[in-house]
């Protein structure tokens, strides 16, 4: 009996074992590729599956994520016969694992070599310069010629970048002087551009000073002149006046005199000593009308109404001397006389 146990035990766990390797569990973002007796059968997806023992295999694990795969540099020729270093990085993700696994022998070697081959025949059009200015234009012709190369295969490139282009040392030696040199140049050309403006800015100042200065000369030369056209009129208002108070004191005067009833012989003595003032003053010569050649004849009367003046009594002998209108009288600087101009 406890062999037929054992042997029965044995048995299930055979059983238990073969049943549970039959159990598959396809995780997420992968496929199973399944095989019976040696032909496709079918295609797991993520999920519980089972296999029937014996007769059916997985031939592969596909895993669908993006990959990422990082060839070493490939030695390339530009058109103007310059060999550079070139790694690149290629995206991609399998679209379908049937054509993946039956597709090519080994995918990742295949779009190794397309890579450089497609790097190749793109570079090879372009010259040196060109191509290390346009990263942007060779990424996209790779990825589009990659992505047609590879689609039978079931796989998507999605990108493919440029990691390193390295041309040789002679031509980065070149090409760090010619840059130290374009530098240089915008360094001076900036330096020129900087003094020419700063010389500009200093100009316009120095316009825009003497413009102000000319524009303050200007004004205080108007403001003076107002000032003085202003100070003159005030003097000539300030004259205008004083000679209108002088007249009108005169005009009182003479309106007094008459209001008094002065007669001639007054009139007389005083225009004898208007004339003696006039005599004491600065003038050299003094024209006396005519008119007065007749004093002589009035000396007696002029005597009598002032009497007691020392000065009238003075002035009557002196005008006594006067015979005829030839006579000439100096007292001075008093000429009496004919002449009718005054020097």
């Amino acid at each position: 009996m406890m062999p037929s146990f054992i042997l029965f035990v044995m048995l299930i766990i055979i059983l238990l074992i073969i049943v549970t390797s039959c159990i598959k569990i396809v995780p997420q973002e992968h496929a199973y590729i399944l095989e019976r007796l040696g032909t496709y059968m079918d295609t797991w997806p993520a999920g519980l599956h089972f296999k029937v023992p014996f007769i059916d295999r997985i031939a592969r694990r596909v895993n669908l994520k993006e990959q990422v795969v990082d060839f070493p540099p490939q030695p390339v020729i530009t058109k103007d016969n310059v060999t550079m270093q070139i790694d690149s990085i290629v995206f991609f993700r399998i679209t379908d694992a049937k054509l993946y696994t039956y597709g090519v022998e080994s995918p990742i070697m295949a779009i190794e070599n397309l890579t450089a081959t497609t790097l190749r025949n793109i570079i090879g059009d372009m010259e040196l310069d060109e191509t290390l200015t346009s990263r942007e234009i060779i990424n996209t012709r790779m990825r589009s010629s990659l992505d047609v190369a590879t689609d039978p295969w079931g796989i998507k490139v999605t990108r493919v970048e440029l990691k390193n282009i390295t041309p040789p040392t002679a031509i980065r030696e070149a090409m760090e002087k010619q840059m130290k040199a374009e530098r240089e140049r915008r360094e001076s050309i900036l330096k020129a551009e900087g003094e020419k403006k700063s010389a500009v800015l200093v100009a316009e100042g120095r316009k825009e000073s003497m413009i102000l200065q000319a524009e303050a000369d200007k004004q205080a030369t108007i403001l003076a002149a107002e000032a003085q056209k202003e100070r003159m009129l005030k003097e000539a208002e300030g004259r205008a006046e004083a000679i209108r108070k002088v007249q009108e004191a005169n005009a009182d005067g003479i309106r007094m005199i008459r209001e008094a009833g002065a007669d001639d012989a007054v009139l007389t003595l005083k225009s004898l000593e208007a004339f003696a003032q006039a005599a004491d003053g600065k003038a050299t010569k003094i024209i006396i009308p005519s008119e007065i050649q007749g004093i002589a004849g009035l000396a007696a009367s002029l005597k009598g109404i002032a009497d007691g003046s020392a000065a009238v009594e003075k002035a009557a002998p002196a005008a006594a001397q006067q015979t005829s209108g030839q006579g000439r009288i100096n007292r001075g600087n008093l000429t009496v006389g004919e002449p009718k101009t005054l020097a």
